[in-house]
């Protein structure tokens, strides 16, 4: 783990933690706006990365959350590079954005689309 360094570069932390094979791939998740680091798109790969910090990487036809843990020092396995992130958990994730706009309940006077409401 990192002990002088406070912070890192986003395109370096993704090939340590294994999340790009180098900093070019990295570069290119970046600017297909992939990424996001604590809820914002990362535009460059110089942003810098913080323990606390949470990253949501749109991989694989699927979405990672992971809170940054610790700042690795090299690239390593998977397990080291597993041990510096903690994922979190997805099935709390919106993925379709629809509790924000879900309907919510009729409330009284409203017609609710039965039949019964409309005689």
């Amino acid at each position: 783990m990192s002990a002088g360094g406070s912070a890192i570069r986003i395109d370096r932390l993704l090939v340590y933690l294994r999340f790009a094979r180098t900093r070019s791939a990295a570069d290119a998740l970046i600017e297909t706006r992939a990424l996001r680091r604590n809820r914002k798109h990362v535009l460059r790969g110089s942003e810098q990365v913080r323990i606390g910090d949470v990253l949501t990487l749109a991989v694989g036809g699927g979405v990672r959350v992971v809170e940054v843990i610790a700042l690795p020092d090299r690239r390593g396995s998977p397990a080291e590079a597993a041990s510096h992130y903690r994922e979190v958990a997805s099935d709390a994730l919106d993925r379709m954005g629809q509790f924000a706009i879900g309907a919510s309940p009729p409330s009284s006077g409203v017609l609710s689309g039965d039949p019964e409401d409309f005689s």
